[in-house]
């Protein structure tokens, strides 16, 4: 059974800091290409993050310089370690693991207040 459980999420104020963390199960974790996709209220997903196998990452412009992902292939965890964080990036984030199929945890939220 595959699981994918994120954890970290929470209330902070504007400029604060959060850690995400997704935990995964019952794949191959290192075959897959891991995403952080978030949904705010009203407004379509948007993907925050994509850690490629080949270690590349490329992160969406709202959030250059202040996201980093990263992945421990041993514990099969993916982070994403958020700096700066402003009120815009209120909204749930979601954890995407891809190689031929997606996988999706349950999300957790995110509400950063000004």
């Amino acid at each position: 059974q595959v699981q994918l459980v994120e954890s970290g999420g929470g209330l902070v104020q504007a400029g604060g800091s959060l850690r995400l963390s997704c935990e995964v199960s019952g794949i191959t974790f290192g075959n897959y290409a891991m995403s952080w996709i978030r949904q705010a209220p009203g407004k379509h997903r948007e993907t925050v993050a994509v850690l490629n196998t080949d270690g590349n990452a490329n992160y969406a412009d709202s959030v250059k310089g202040r996201f980093t992902i990263s992945r421990d292939n041993h514990q099969n965890i993916v982070y994403l370690q958020m700096y700066s964080l402003r009120p815009e990036d209120t909204a749930v984030y979601y954890c995407n693991a891809r190689f031929r199929v997606d996988y999706w945890g349950q999300g957790t939220q995110v509400t950063v207040s000004a």
